[in-house]
C-alpha cells in the first residue's frame, strides 16, 4: 500500500479551500491509502498522471473534482511514499508543478524545493546588475564554505548576484528552504561555524551517509520540520478533519540572534508591533536559559491570567520535557506577588476590585469635601503615591508628579494627602488591599528574603507595556542583578491599561541591550496598514520611559484583501450583518475556532451570541478557555495576545470609542486626558491586529472618530 506524506505547501493551500473541495481532498486521500501501487496508477477516478514538460519527472497530478487537482511527488526509486504538495485549480496545477524541482540538500539531507524555472530566468539578468554593484552580500564567504553549508551550484550562482538583505528576502520564495535559511543566518552576521552548528548539524540525521543519493522515502523521513508523514487511515482522518493549527515557533535569524545569544550583561528589552514574534522570542529565551544549567529557575510572567495560560500552553509545546517545565513558573505578576506575600508574611488581605475601590474614593471625596473627582484621586494614588513609593506627607510635598496635568500647590497637596491616608485607613478597616499594594508589599519582603528560595535565576516578561512601577519592583526584587537577570518584551502601541513607567528610574537599565522587531508574520499588509491608521498622529512613549517609539518601517510580508469598514442604521442591522459575515467565512471553509467576534461592551456581545446561536452557529467565550469548536467571542481587552484567521470588530461607535467613562475630562487633567485617549485608540488597534487574513469593522449610528481616516469614501451606512 502507498504511504502518504504532506508538505507544508499543501497545508497552506488546504486551510483556505472551500468545504466541498476539502471533502474531495479527504475522499481522494482515503482512496489513495486503500489501493496498491499498481491500482493507484490504473484508477480512473484519481487519474494519477504525469506533468508535461515538468522540470521534476516525478511530478504527478490527481483529480479532486472537475475543477481542482492535487499535485503529488511520486517515487521513482522503488519506494512507496507519495508526497502531496499542493491543491490548486486544474490549469494552475500543471503550471505550478512544471516549474518546481525537489532535491535532497547535500548538508542536511532534507528534501527541499526550488522554483527552478524562475531561478534560471532571473539569474543572468541579476548577474549583469551585480557586475556594477559596489558590494555583494555574500562576498566574504568562499564557494567552498557555502557548499559545505549545503548551497548547491544553481543556488550558488544566484547567491553571487545578491546585493543586500532586501534582495535576499525577495529571492526567498524561489530558493530551497534549508539553503535559504542558511543564507538568512549568514546575512544576519552569524559565522559559518555557528550556522553549521545551529542548522546543518541540528537537521542532518546522525546516521546520514556521505553519499547524498537517497530514496524519496528517506529524504521525506529526514524532513520532519516541513513534511508530515501519515502512518495509517485513522491518522489521516484526524489530521484532515482539524485545521492545521499546530503552533509554529519559527524564528527569523534576526529573532534567533536575540533569543539564543549566549548571555547578556544585564536586562534586555525587545519591542515590536503586533505579530512581530516578541512572544515567540521570549519563549525561546526561556528555553535557552534552561539549557545553560541543570538547576536554573525561570519566572515567565505577563499581565493577565488569559495571557499567562496561553504562555503556559505554548511553553509545553516548545519544551516537551517535564524536567525543564518543572523549572519554570508561568504566572501573572499579581499572582506571583500574592504568593510571595502569603509565603513570607503568612497572610494576604482580601484584594479589592476596581469598582469597590472607586466607591471608597467617592466616599473619601464626600467626607473631606474635596474639589477633585474620585477619578483624579484614584489616579493620583496609582500614578504618584504607589508608582513612586511615597510614604508620608513630607515626601509627597517633594515628589515629582511627572505625567500629571493638574498642578498642586503645598496646601492642595496637604489636602490630597489627607485623602490618601483616609483611603488607606478605609481599606485597613475593611481588611482589604489593592493588587498594586500587594505588589509593593511583595517587593519589600523580597528585598530581605533569600532569593535562592523565594526568587529566580532569570525573569522573562511578556506584554511588558502594561505593567505598573509597583509590579516592576516585584520583578526587579525577584532576581539578583547581574547577567541575564531580566528579559523584557512588549509593544507600547498595545498599551491598553493605565500604566506609565520609567525602567531606568526603577534600576532597570536596558541601554545598549534593546532590539526592535519590524516584520509582522501574522497579519496581511492590508490589515496592518488599516489598523496602524487608528494610531495616526499619536505620540507613543517607549517601554523604558526614556523616549518615544514608532511603527516606522513596520511591515508585513503577507498580502490579502483590504479590511471592510461598514456602518449600519441600527444595532439590529449591524448584528445581522456580523452573523452574515461569519456565515460567509464559514462557507469559505474557515474553521469556527479560527473566527473571532469582539466588542467593547458585553451587552452587544451577548446580542451577537444570541443571533449566532439562533442561526445554528456555535459560539464560545474566549474567557471560558473552552476547547469546544465554535466561533470565539470576546471583549476587546480579552483579545490581547490572541490571533485568528478572521476577526469581526463590532460596535465601533462614537459612544464606545472613546468611552467617556474611561477618559479623564480635559478640564480635570489635560495630560491624563491625552493619555486616556491614546489608550482608547490602542484598545481598538489591538483588536484589529488580531486578524491574520480578514478583518470586518462595523458600527451603527455614528462611527468612532478614530475611524475617520480608516473609512474609505462611500463606506458610510450599509442599507
Amino acid at each position: 500500500m502507498p504511504q502518504l506524506a504532506f508538505a507544508n505547501s499543501f497545508w497552506e493551500s488546504y486551510d483556505v479551500l472551500d468545504k466541498p473541495v476539502k471533502a474531495g481532498v479527504r475522499k481522494a486521500m482515503a482512496k489513495f491509502q486503500q489501493l496498491t501501487i499498481a491500482e493507484l496508477y490504473a484508477d480512473k477516478g484519481l487519474h494519477l498522471e504525469s506533468v508535461d514538460k515538468a522540470r521534476d519527472p516525478r511530478m504527478r497530478t490527481i483529480r479532486i473534482n472537475d475543477f481542482w487537482r492535487g499535485v503529488v511527488l511520486a517515487p521513482d526509486d522503488g519506494s512507496d511514499t507519495f508526497l502531496l504538495l499542493n491543491v490548486v485549480p486544474h490549469d494552475d496545477a500543471y503550471t505550478w508543478a512544471a516549474k518546481r524541482l525537489y532535491t535532497v540538500n547535500t548538508a542536511t539531507r532534507a528534501l527541499e524545493v526550488r522554483n527552478v524555472a524562475a531561478l534560471e530566468q532571473l539569474t543572468p539578468a541579476l548577474e549583469r546588475a551585480a557586475a556594477d554593484a559596489p558590494a555583494l552580500l555574500f562576498a566574504a564567504h568562499s564557494n567552498t564554505v557555502l557548499r559545505d553549508l549545503g548551497i548547491d551550484d544553481q543556488v550558488l550562482r544566484a547567491v553571487r548576484t545578491i546585493i543586500d538583505k532586501q534582495q535576499l528576502e525577495a529571492f526567498g520564495a524561489l530558493l530551497p528552504e534549508d539553503q535559504f535559511e542558511v543564507l538568512q543566518y549568514l546575512a544576519e552576521g552569524f559565522s559559518p561555524e555557528e550556522v553549521y552548528r545551529d542548522i546543518v548539524a541540528e537537521r542532518r540525521p546522525a546516521d546520514a551517509p556521505d553519499d547524498p543519493s537517497e530514496s524519496l522515502a528517506q529524504a521525506i523521513a529526514n524532513t520532519t520540520s516541513r513534511i508530515t508523514l501519515i502512518t495509517g487511515p485513522d491518522e489521516l482522518a484526524d489530521i484532515l478533519d482539524k485545521p492545521f493549527a499546530a503552533w509554529r515557533v519559527f524564528l527569523h535569524p534576526s529573532q534567533r540572534r536575540v533569543a539564543y545569544r549566549v548571555s547578556y550583561n544585564g536586562p534586555v528589552q525587545v519591542t515590536g508591533g503586533p505579530g512581530t514574534g516578541k512572544t515567540v522570542v521570549a519563549l525561546h529565551r526561556v528555553k535557552h536559559l534552561l539549557s545553560r544549567s541543570s538547576d536554573s529557575r525561570v519566572l515567565l510572567t505577563t499581565y493577565t491570567n488569559a495571557l499567562a495560560s496561553m504562555l503556559r500552553d505554548y511553553l509545553v509545546q516548545l519544551l516537551d520535557d517535564e524536567r525543564l517545565l518543572a523549572r519554570v513558573e508561568v504566572t501573572t505578576v499579581d499572582a506571583f506577588a500574592h504568593r510571595t506575600v502569603r509565603d513570607l508574611a503568612g497572610r494576604v488581605p482580601a484584594v479589592m476590585g476596581d469598582a469597590d475601590e472607586r466607591q471608597i474614593w467617592r466616599r473619601v471625596r464626600r467626607l473631606l469635601a474635596l474639589p477633585w473627582t474620585e477619578q483624579f484621586l484614584a489616579q493620583e494614588f496609582r500614578h504618584v503615591v504607589l508608582a513612586q513609593r511615597t510614604r508620608d506627607l513630607e515626601a509627597y510635598q517633594q515628589v515629582n508628579r511627572r505625567g500629571r496635568g493638574t498642578p498642586l500647590g503645598p496646601r492642595q497637596r496637604e489636602r490630597v494627602w489627607q485623602a490618601m491616608e483616609t483611603f488607606t485607613a478605609e481599606l485597613q478597616k475593611a481588611g482589604a488591599t489593592t493588587h498594586l499594594q500587594v505588589c509593593a508589599r511583595a517587593a519589600e519582603l523580597l528585598a530581605g528574603a533569600d532569593l535562592a528560595i523565594h526568587g529566580f535565576d532569570h525573569v522573562v516578561v511578556d506584554e511588558a507595556q502594561d505593567l505598573h512601577p509597583a509590579q516592576w519592583r516585584v520583578l526587579r526584587a525577584a532576581v539578583a542583578e547581574g547577567p541575564d537577570d531580566l528579559f523584557i518584551t512588549g509593544d507600547p502601541h498595545q498599551r491598553i491599561y493605565d500604566s506609565r513607567v520609567s525602567l531606568s528610574a526603577l534600576g532597570i537599565s536596558v541601554a545598549g541591550r534593546s532590539t526592535r522587531l519590524r516584520i509582522n508574520y501574522r497579519s496581511t499588509e492590508e490589515i496592518l496598514t488599516w489598523a496602524t491608521g487608528v494610531l495616526e498622529g499619536a505620540v507613543i512613549e517607549d517601554i523604558s520611559g526614556c523616549g518615544t517609539d514608532s511603527l516606522s518601517g513596520y511591515r508585513s510580508l503577507l498580502h490579502g484583501k483590504r479590511p471592510s469598514a461598514v456602518g449600519y442604521p441600527s444595532e439590529q442591522d449591524e448584528v445581522s450583518a456580523v452573523v452574515v459575515q461569519v456565515k460567509q467565512w464559514l462557507g469559505q471553509g474557515v474553521w469556527p475556532s479560527e473566527i473571532a467576534v469582539c466588542t467593547r461592551f458585553n451587552v452587544l456581545l451577548d446580542k451577537i451570541a444570541d443571533r449566532l446561536t439562533a442561526a445554528g452557529i456555535t459560539a464560545v467565550r474566549v474567557k471560558d478557555r473552552s476547547d469546544a469548536d465554535g466561533v470565539r467571542l470576546a471583549s476587546m481587552h480579552a483579545m490581547k495576545g490572541l490571533e485568528f484567521r478572521c476577526v469581526a470588530v463590532a460596535g465601533v461607535t462614537a459612544r464606545a470609542f472613546p468611552f467617556t467613562k474611561e477618559v479623564t475630562p480635559e478640564e480635570v487633567d489635560q495630560i491624563q486626558h491625552e493619555s486616556d485617549m491614546l489608550r482608547e485608540r490602542c484598545v481598538l488597534f489591538v483588536a484589529c491586529t488580531r486578524a491574520r487574513e480578514a478583518l470586518h469593522v462595523s458600527w451603527s449610528g455614528t462611527a468612532s472618530p478614530f475611524l475617520t481616516q480608516r473609512t474609505p469614501p462611500g463606506a458610510g451606512h450599509h442599507r
